[in-house]
């Protein structure tokens, strides 16, 4: 059974799980009330969450979205994703957009469901976060900024079997 996925004040964001993408609670907290929160839940129990922020009238940032280790890779990720894009699809919005780290699993995640590398913040991870952020044992320095339309007429997902 496909988990629960619905709107919850950001009041509600489960931060232990978000603090799985995003390791600052400060940063966190810093955006989490100007940002809508969305959780993934199964058998009563919250197994993923995102966080997005309005940018204007017709784009959003997905500011953050973590699925809990239990969950993971299981397509919850993928579920809660398409969820977002549709909500926002939906609701008017013409872009979706996020930063990720420049390698790893979250960008081939991102570009699975049709977002494009937009553009390189050198040194985000260096000049924002107190700790260095390492995956599979490389120092993150640069956030790529990814873009995705939402055009229903110009749907960019595309995954080759």
């Amino acid at each position: 059974m496909p988990p629960l996925i619905q709107q919850v004040p950001p009041t509600q964001a489960p931060i232990e799980l978000l603090l799985l993408a995003d390791p600052s609670e400060q940063k966190i907290r810093s955006y989490l009330l100007q940002s809508e929160c969305f959780v993934a839940s199964r058998d009563g129990m919250v197994i993923g969450a995102c966080l997005v922020q309005p940018l204007g009238a017709t784009s959003c940032e997905i500011m953050s979205i973590a699925v809990h280790p239990d969950h993971q890779k299981t397509g919850t990720g993928t579920l809660l994703l398409k969820w977002i894009i549709d909500f926002y699809r939906r609701s008017g919005a013409l872009q979706l957009e996020v930063g990720t780290g420049s390698f790893g699993y979250q960008l081939a995640f991102y570009q699975k469901q049709g977002f494009r590398v937009t553009g390189i913040e050198r040194n985000f991870f260096i000049d924002n976060y107190d700790e260095p952020i390492v995956e599979d044992g490389i120092q993150l320095h640069d956030m790529l900024r990814l873009t995705r339309s939402l055009d229903q007429d110009n749907d960019q997902a595309t995954t080759i079997s």
